[in-house]
């Protein structure tokens, strides 16, 4: 029953949308009856972590959630969704994207939170929940530069995180490994935090491993705590887990986080079941390299001489575990899904960092 308490055989009876007894039903009359005997019933599973913003969109039957018993999920995680943005802000970002979120249709109206939800209300067949995002939301307001979020421009992204937590979002949501969330500094996050917290929502977060010296206490789990600390915002902590190097060390890895919540931050986790992680290749290359948007990083790759310098900075350092890195999806290049990333440098005969750039740029 979901409590750790053994299962048990009962009937479920259920009126409109909620369920309304749940024991001995046999003397009970209903329009419809399903026979789930010898089956396990429970609520519908919620995904508190995933990334089919364009998957609905394209597939709204959504047969890969429904069979695993999932009805609601989280869209807008990690700062990376559509919302609220311009028509020439969406196609550039989904282009950005695409290599996480695939390929949306080009011609949807994403010009605010409203607008969004319209898109998968009653039309996609699990429900959804929005984090408005920051990369969004920073796309918006400055553009995909690397600039600060300070005066009138501030004031102008508060008040998209406000405005999109009014019109049914359920937060706020950051991911520090990615562009343009990633040339935020900690004062910026705590003011849209701020305003996230005022309006109802809280606050999601995959947490930095980029541009550190911009953050309270080197990125990661200390800043998000600040950030809550001094906005007042519940902090969720997204995928948050062991991996390899700390395996079975858990109350070590929560050490901080059971600390700030005997403060008084209020903060919570999610953990998926698998030892691995799925980004965008393009999250490899330096953050340099992503100012100005997919347009202008193409024109980087194909520079020769900043070609070099950014092999040689992603070699320089094993920048998202390179050597365990996988191909899962390659458009022009699918005869190397499934092959890791040293094996095609190998196979090509040069480093993993001339690799990934020959890769990104075919």
């Amino acid at each position: 029953d979901g409590t750790g308490a053994p299962g048990y055989q009962a009937d479920v009876g259920i009126t409109g949308e909620k369920v309304d007894a749940i024991g001995d039903l046999s003397q009970a009359g209903a329009r419809r009856v399903i026979n789930a005997g010898g089956l396990a019933v429970s609520p519908g599973f919620i995904d508190a972590h995933v990334h089919s913003d364009s998957a609905l969109l394209v597939d709204p039957q959504h047969a890969s959630g429904l069979r695993q018993g999932i009805t609601t999920e989280i869209l807008g995680q990690d700062g990376l969704s559509y919302s609220p943005l311009s028509a020439d802000n969406y196609r550039a970002y989904s282009r950005y994207l695409s290599g996480i979120l695939g390929k949306p249709p080009e011609d949807l109206d994403m010009s605010s939170v409203e607008s969004f939800r319209s898109h998968y209300h009653r039309k996609a067949a699990v429900n959804t929940a929005y984090l408005v995002p920051h990369g969004a939301v920073r796309l918006e307001t400055a553009g995909f530069r690397d600039v600060p979020l300070v005066g009138d421009t501030l004031e102008r992204a508060r008040r998209l995180v406000t405005e999109g937590i009014e019109q049914g979002a359920v937060g706020f949501s950051t991911g520090l490994s990615y562009h343009p969330n990633a040339w935020a500094d900690t004062n910026e996050l705590v003011s849209l935090c701020e305003a996230a917290h005022d309006a109802g929502g809280v606050y999601v977060t995959h947490t930095r491993d980029v541009n550190t010296d911009r953050a309270f206490g080197g990125g990661g789990v200390a800043e998000a705590l600040e950030i809550g600390r001094r906005s007042g915002a519940r902090v969720h902590f997204s995928h948050y887990r062991t991996e390899a190097h700390d395996a079975g060390r858990v109350a070590e890895r929560l050490e901080l986080i059971d600390k700030a919540k005997g403060q008084g931050v209020d903060c919570t986790a999610d953990i998926y079941p698998y030892p691995t992680g799925s980004t965008l290749a393009a999250a490899m290359l330096p953050s340099y390299v992503h100012d100005g948007g997919p347009e202008a990083m193409v024109r980087r790759l194909e520079d020769p001489d900043e070609r070099r310098a950014m092999i040689a900075e992603i070699d320089a350092q094993p920048i998202r575990s390179l050597r365990e890195s996988v191909l899962s999806y390659l458009q022009k290049n699918g005869h190397l899904e499934g092959i890791s990333l040293p094996e095609v440098a190998h196979e090509r005969g040069v480093s993993m960092g001339e690799a990934i750039c020959d890769l990104l740029l075919e």
